[in-house]
C-alpha cells in the first residue's frame, strides 16, 4: 500500500496531470489535497468508507505505525500489520480473502500502553487513531468519526506504564551553527513532557556531545540538512528525528512560544532581546512545533522556558561521566552500582528525578551549595522530624506527572484520587517544617499549598479504591451527588419503589398474592393467578399468559421500566461529567500544585541526603573558593557501601600550597590507585551538589570542571584506536582545564611504545604544572615520572603501600607519601590465574633484565631528569637533544659489547692514520657479523 513519502504521494499537481488514478489506486482527501493510495500491481479492491478513513489517517502521520481503533480493538493494516506482527508477536490475518487480501493485526484496546511501549522500545513511532464519537449515536449507514489523538515517540511519552518513575524522559532539539555565520555556537533545547520542565541554551559546537550526555534525551530533533552533526556513537541510544528547516525558524519559534506562554516577550524568562539567545529560542520553537503536531495541542503543563547559562554548573564531559560511573555503570549501563544509585534514598519518584538532576548538574556557586548544606544539616540534627517527614513522603504520589495527565485529559479516577490523598497529607508537612530555621526549609514550608477546598472536594467525591479507567464507573461516592444516587437506585432495580408500588396495587385490587417481578426478556410485570382474574383492573394490560397465571403491565410500571433501563447509561454519563468537573478543578489549581510538587521533591532529596549522612556517618565538607582539596579519611562512596562494614580502607587527599598541585600515585595494579583517584572526583562532585561526604573531615575548593581520563577503550565506529581515544581525551583536558578544575589521570601513555609513552606522560605532567596549574591526581606505572617531584615544587609523590614476605604480597590499599619501588606485575598475574610456567619464566626474564640491562647512555630511566638534561626547572624544555639528534631511551639497553672494551684499551696516540682506518674496518666487520648473527637467531 502506498501512501505519503518520497515517490509515493500523488499531490494535486500530479493528479491534474493524471486525471484518472492509475490501476490499483484510490483517492482520499487530506487537508485539501487529493492523495492516491492503493495496492500497485493489484486490481483495485473495494475502498469502503472505513478504509478511506484509515488511509487519510495514515497519510497524516508518515513514518509512524497507525493504531486504528475499531470497537474494542486497535487494528493495523498492510505493512504496518506485518511490522506489528513481527515486533509484538501478533497473529497476522487479513480483512478480505483472495488475491486482494489486506494483511491486518490487532490487539484489545485495554492493552494499548503495553503494546505502544514495545513499539517504542523497538525504535518505532506509534500514531493512535481513536473513535471520537459514540457509535450508538451514529446514524444508520454512517461510520464512526475517528481522529489521530496523539503520536507517541520516545521523547513524548507521558503514560505512567511506559516511563521509569525515577528518571526524567527528555526530548531535545539541536540547531547547528549557521554555515555562513561567525563562530561555532549551536542552539540546544530540551523538555520533560511528563512534568512540563523546559530549558534552552547556547553552547559551543565542541560541547554538543557532552551536553547530550548530561541531559540524556531519548529523542532528539535535528535539521534534515544537518544530519552529520550527530555523533554516530549516540544513534544507538537516542532516536534522532529529522525536521524541516521552517520548524526551526526564528519568527515561527518566537510566535509559538509567546502564544504558548501567553506573554508579550521572552525577557521575563531571562532570554536576551538581542540575537545572542536566538539559536536557543529556535531550538525551543522546534520542540514546541513537534509537540503541537504529535500531542494535538495538549500542552497545558508547558508554561515557561528556563534559560541554561554555562558557569552556574560544574561541567563534566561525556568521557568523564562515563569513566566515573556517575549515573550508570560503565560495563552494563545500569543504574545499580552508580553514584546516583548509592545517593538515592528518596521516598518519592519526584525526589529521585530531582536528585538525578542535581547529580548531573552540580553547583559552582558557594552560596547555593551552603544553602543546601544548611538544610541537610538541620534535618540531620532533627532526626525525629526527618523520620516523620520521610514516613509521610512514602505516601506521596507523583504530583508532577499526575498533574500533566490531568491537564492532557488522560488522567483516570485512580490518578485523581491519588492527587486528593496527597493534598490531604500536606498540612502534616507544613506542621513538621514549622520552626525550622534554614533558608531552604523555610521556603519549602511556604511553597507547600494544601489546597484545602480542592482536597476536601476530592475526598468527598471519590471512593477509596478507584478504577484506573473512568468508563468502569462506580467511583463517585454515594451521597456526593443526589441525582447520581437516584439513577443508581433506579439502575439497581429501585427495590424500595417496587415494594411500595406492589403494596399499593395489592391494596387497590384486593389481591394479596399480587407480585411484581422482572426478567430480561419481558422486563417488569405484575403477575396475578387465574383465581383472581375477575379482580384485574381495566388499566392492566396483558403482557404474557402462563398456565395458571397472567402477567400484566401498567402505564406507571412501563414508565418506571423505561427509567430503569436508561438509568445505567444516564448514570455513567453523569458520573463522567462529574469526573470532568473534578479534573477541571485540579487544572484550575495547576500553579499551586506545581509549586507544591516542587517543594515536596526538594524536601525528599534533602531528607534523603540527611538520612544517608546519618546512616553512613558522613561529614559536612567546608566549601571554599580557593582551588585546594583536603580530604581526611575519605572513602569511595560506592565501594564503601558494597564492601563489608569496616573493611574499606580510608585515605587522605591533599592538594594545597604545602602538598603541591599535582600528586603522582605509583604502585601495583589492584592495589587501589584507580579507586583512590576516582574517589577524589566523586567526593568533589558530591560536595558540589550540597551533599555530605564519606570522610572524617574535608575542605574542598569549588571546581569549575572535572576531567577523568581513566581506562582504555576504542571507538571503532569513529575509526579511533584505544590510544587515539586516550590522546583525544587528554587533549581536551589540556585545552579546556583551568586553574579551578580537578583532573584525574590514569595510566596516560600506556597505549603506545614505552619511549613514546614516558615522553608523553612526562610532557603532559610538566604542562599541567607549568601552564594549567590545576589540581591533578595522576596514577601511573611509569616510575620514572616520580623524579619530577625532585625538580618541580608543585609535584608530590604518593604510593600504595604493599607488604611483601616469602614471595607473597598483600595490598594494604593505603595511600602514603613517596614513590613505589616496584610494580608487582608478575605477582598480580599470578593472582589472576596466569599459568605457573608463564609466571616462573617471567620472573627469570625480569631478574635477567634488572641485572644486565641499562640504556645506551649509561643512564637508568630512574635517572631521567639527568638523561633528559633537566638539571633545574626548565618549563620550556620537554626533550633534550644531543648533537646527533634526539636521545632515545631504552628500558632494556644492551650489555657492553667487547668492541667497547677494546676501544677503551686502545692508545689512540700510538696509531698511525692507516692503522686507525684498518682498526675501524675490523670493528665494522665484526659489528656487521654480530648483527647478521642476531637476525638469524631472532628468525
Amino acid at each position: 500500500m502506498y501512501h505519503g513519502g518520497k515517490n509515493r504521494q500523488w499531490g494535486c499537481e500530479e493528479f491534474l496531470e493524471n486525471s484518472l488514478p492509475p490501476l490499483g489506486y484510490h483517492t482520499v482527501h487530506l487537508a485539501g489535497r487529493e492523495i492516491l493510495v492503493g495496492f500497485p500491481g493489484m486490481s483495485p479492491p473495494e475502498l469502503t468508507p472505513m478504509l478511506k478513513q484509515y488511509f487519510e489517517a495514515k497519510a497524516a502521520c508518515p513514518g509512524a505505525l497507525l493504531l486504528f481503533r475499531m470497537g474494542d480493538f486497535y487494528e493495523l493494516f498492510d505493512e504496518d500489520a506485518k511490522t506489528a506482527a513481527q515486533v509484538l508477536g501478533l497473529a497476522l490475518t487479513s480483512r478480505d480473502k483472495g488475491a486482494n487480501a489486506m494483511p491486518m493485526a490487532g490487539f484489545p484496546h485495554h492493552q494499548l500502553d503495553s503494546y505502544v511501549g514495545k513499539l517504542i522500545s523497538a525504535g518505532y513511532r506509534a500514531a493512535v487513531c481513536e473513535q471520537v464519537e459514540d457509535p450508538k449515536k451514529v446514524a444508520a449507514g454512517q461510520i464512526v468519526k475517528r481522529e489521530i489523538v496523539r503520536v507517541v515517540t520516545p521523547g513524548t511519552i507521558t503514560e505512567e506504564a511506559l516511563l521509569d518513575p525515577k528518571q526524567c524522559n527528555y526530548l531535545a532539539a539541536i540547531l547547528p551553527p549557521e554555515e555562513d555565520g561567525e563562530g561555532e555556537i549551536l542552539g540546544l533545547a530540551w523538555i520533560e513532557l511528563s512534568t512540563g520542565g523546559f530549558w534552552a541554551g547556547t553552547f559551543p559546537k565542541s560541547e554538543l556531545y557532552d551536553q547530550l550526555a548530561r541531559i540524556g534525551p531519548t529523542e532528539c530533533l535535528i535539521l534534515e540538512s544537518a544530519d552529520n552533526i550527530v555523533p554516530e556513537t549516540l544513534r544507538e541510544r537516542i532516536m534522532f528525528t529529522k525536521r524541516p528547516a521552517w520548524a526551526f525558524g526564528l519568527r515561527t519559534a518566537k510566535d509559538a512560544l509567546l502564544r504558548q506562554f501567553k506573554t508579550a516577550t521572552l525577557e521575563g524568562f531571562g532570554f536576551a532581546e538581542d540575537a545572542s539567545d536566538d539559536p536557543a529560542i529556535r531550538a525551543a520553537g522546534a520542540i514546541l512545533d513537534y509537540l503541537t503536531e504529535t500531542q494535538k495541542g495538549q500542552l497545558a503543563q508547558v508554561d515557561s522556558l528556563t534559560p541554561y547559562r554555562s558557569g552556574g554548573q560544574l561541567e563534566i564531559d561525556e568521557a568523564s561521566r562515563r569513566s566515573l560511573e556517575i549515573t550508570e555503570t560503565l560495563r552494563n549501563r545500569r543504574r545499580e552500582g552508580s553514584l546516583l544509585y548509592v545517593l538515592d534514598k528518596c521516598m518519592t519518584s519526584m525526589g529521585s528525578r530531582l536528585l538525578g538532576e542535581w547529580v548531573a548538574n552540580p553547583l559552582t556557586r558557594l552560596k547555593e551549595i551552603v544553602v543546601r548544606q544548611d538544610a541537610i544539616s538541620e534535618l540531620l540534627n532533627n532526626d525525629e522530624i526527618t523520620r516523620d517527614l520521610r514516613d509521610q513522603l512514602r505516601r506521596v504520589a507523583d504530583l508532577q506527572r499526575l498533574l500533566t495527565r490531568v491537564l492532557q485529559g488522560r488522567a483516570g479516577p485512580r490518578d485523581v484520587a491519588q492527587i486528593g490523598r496527597t493534598l490531604r497529607s500536606l498540612p502534616l508537612f507544613r506542621e513538621k517544617l514549622v520552626g525550622l530555621t534554614s533558608i531552604l526549609l523555610k521556603s519549602l514550608h511556604d511553597f507547600i499549598n494544601p489546597c484545602e477546598e480542592l482536597a476536601e472536594r476530592l475526598g468527598r467525591a471519590l471512593v477509596e479504591d478507584c478504577p484506573i479507567n473512568s468508563k468502569d464507573g462506580n467511583f463517585i461516592r454515594a451521597g456526593f451527588h443526589e441525582e447520581l444516587d437516584h439513577l443508581r437506585d433506579l439502575q439497581a432495580g429501585g427495590k424500595q419503589w417496587i415494594a411500595e408500588y406492589q403494596y399499593e396495587q395489592a391494596q387497590r385490587t384486593g389481591i394479596s398474592s399480587l407480585k411484581i417481578s422482572y426478567n430480561r426478556v419481558f422486563g417488569y410485570y405484575i403477575e396475578i393467578s387465574n383465581t383472581h382474574a375477575d379482580k384485574v383492573p381495566d388499566d392492566y394490560f396483558r403482557k404474557q399468559t402462563l398456565k395458571n397465571a397472567e402477567r400484566y403491565i401498567t402505564p406507571e410500571l412501563k414508565e418506571y421500566e423505561e427509567k430503569v433501563l436508561t438509568a445505567g447509561e444516564r448514570a455513567n454519563e453523569l458520573e463522567s461529567q462529574i469526573f470532568d468537573e473534578l479534573r477541571d478543578a485540579i487544572a484550575e489549581m495547576k500553579v499551586p500544585i506545581q509549586r507544591t510538587a516542587h517543594a515536596l521533591s526538594h524536601l525528599d532529596v534533602l531528607a534523603a541526603l540527611a538520612t544517608l549522612a546519618r546512616d553512613r556517618n558522613y561529614c559536612r565538607p567546608r566549601m571554599v573558593e580557593e582551588p585546594i582539596l583536603l580530604i581526611f579519611d575519605g572513602k569511595h562512596p560506592v565501594l564503601e557501601t558494597s564492601e563489608q562494614s569496616g573493611t574499606f580502607v580510608p585515605n587522605d587527599a591533599r592538594i594545597d600550597a604545602t602538598h603541591g598541585v599535582i600528586q603522582l600515585i605509583t604502585g601495583p595494579n589492584m592495589a587501589g590507585k584507580s579507586t583512590f583517584i576516582r574517589q577524589v572526583a566523586l567526593l568533589t562532585l558530591m560536595a558540589q551538589i550540597g551533599s555530605f561526604i564519606p570522610a572524617k573531615e574535608a575542605t574542598i575548593g569549588i571546581a569549575d570542571r572535572i576531567f577523568a581520563r581513566v581506562g582504555a577503550s576504542d571507538e571503532i565506529s569513529r575509526g579511533q584506536s584505544t590510544f587515539m581515544v586516550e590522546m583525544t581525551e587528554t587533549a581536551r583536558i589540556l585545552n579546556m582545564a583551568s586553574r579551578n578544575s580537578l583532573v584525574i589521570l590514569d595510566e596516560i601513555g600506556r597505549g603506545t611504545s614505552t619511549y613514546d609513552g614516558i615522553s608523553l606522560a612526562w610532557a603532559i605532567t610538566e604542562y599541567l604544572h607549568d601552564y594549567v596549574k590545576c589540581r591533578t591526581f595522576f596514577a601511573t606505572h611509569y616510575h620514572e615520572l616520580t623524579d619530577l617531584a625532585d625538580t618541580f615544587e608543585g609535584i608530590s609523590n604518593l604510593n600504595v603501600a604493599v607488604r611483601e614476605w616469602n614471595d607473597e604480597i598483600a595490598f594494604l590499599h593505603k595511600i602514603v607519601p613517596g614513590a613505589a619501588d616496584k610494580s608487582y606485575g608478575i605477582h598480580v598475574a599470578r593472582l589472576a590465574g596466569v599459568p605457573k610456567e608463564v609466571v616462573v619464566r617471567a620472573r627469570e626474564i625480569l631478574a635477567d633484565l634488572e641485572k644486565t640491562h641499562v640504556d645506551a647512555t649509561t643512564h637508568h630511566l630512574t635517572d631521567l631528569p639527568t638523561a633528559l638534561g633537566v638539571t633545574e626547572h626548565q618549563p620550556e624544555t620537554f626533550v633534550k637533544q644531543t648533537s646527533g639528534g634526539q636521545v632515545q631511551f631504552s628500558l632494556f639497553g644492551p650489555e657492553d659489547h667487547p668492541i667497547i672494551e677494546e676501544i677503551r684499551q686502545t692508545d689512540m696516540n700510538q696509531l698511525t692514520p692507516i692503522d686507525a682506518l684498518k682498526l675501524l674496518s675490523e670493528w665494522k666487520q665484526q659489528l656487521d657479523h654480530d648483527a647478521k648473527k642476531h637476525r638469524r637467531k631472532r628468525s
